[in-house]
């Protein structure tokens, strides 16, 4: 039976039971991806990412209760904060490489905020689905397509925190997840994440939908840094920066435990 370090924290907080939380497993070597895919089942957590070093890099992925997915924003920043917190104290950058989404870089600054770097997502105008409305409950002003999600933009954030979707309806549209958003109120603009198909209703704080987010509201904007909130019921807040063909999203974290997995 081997044994494997395991730890859970609260990704885009500061703060226990806010944020997003995430399971991160250090590994010496690859475990096959039923194994991997069981252990995250085992969590429950809304991600669990694998990890393991390769000189000057480390290699990740990222499992759901269901499936492996392409990027994982909030359990990146999770994978960082463990390797800066345990294994990589004197760094202040760790390098990811993902077979699915290419290099990661995560910055680590002074203030305790941990800066990624990620391809932004391409995205475009489609119409809306009339089933999508009757599912998510209320009509977008606009609905775009990236590449794994929908994005829905709504006239303000109050609508954005009352939507009660069908989520059995939402599972039939093939898609990782439905991204809703709106200009906030007091940041530049508010989000929420569904993705019942990835056996998660609501994501407490999606980081990779900000690869999304962040393209759509620099140019609504017309500024380049802003402060996003999502507003499930844990909340979290992202610092997001705006590059181009990339973008820089930042957040802290906090741990909640270690422990010893045995499989």
């Amino acid at each position: 039976m081997n044994s494997i370090k395991m730890y859970q924290v609260d990704a885009f907080t500061d703060t226990l039971f806010a944020g997003n939380p995430a399971a991160v497993c250090v590994l010496h070597q690859w475990l096959n991806s039923e194994v991997m895919q069981q252990i995250a089942s085992e969590n429950n957590l809304s991600e669990t990412a694998f990890v393991v070093k390769r000189e000057q890099h480390y290699e990740i992925r990222w499992f759901t209760p269901n499936i492996e997915v392409d990027l994982c924003g909030h359990a990146t920043l999770a994978a960082a904060y463990t390797l800066f917190e345990f294994y990589e104290k004197d760094a202040d950058e760790i390098i990811f490489h993902s077979h699915r989404s290419g290099e990661l870089i995560i910055n680590k600054s002074d203030n305790d905020y941990m800066t990624m770097n990620f391809p932004a997502d391409e995205f475009e105008a489609i119409p809306t689905p009339e089933k999508l409305i009757a599912a998510i409950g209320k009509r977008p002003l606009e609905t775009y397509k990236g590449k794994t999600d929908l994005m829905l933009v709504f006239d303000s954030e109050k609508t954005v925190a009352s939507l009660q979707p069908n989520f059995e309806a939402l599972k039939e549209f093939d898609y990782r997840g439905i991204i809703s958003t709106a200009a906030g109120d007091n940041c530049h603009f508010v989000s929420r994440f569904f993705a019942p198909n990835c056996g998660i209703n609501e994501d407490p704080v999606t980081g990779s939908a900000h690869t999304t987010l962040t393209p759509y509201w620099a140019k609504h904007l017309n500024i380049d840094k802003l402060i996003a909130h999502q507003i499930s019921s844990r909340g979290g807040e992202l610092h997001c920066k705006y590059l181009g063909k990339r973008v820089e999203i930042s957040g802290k974290a906090v741990l909640y435990l270690v422990g010893d997995l045995f499989c």
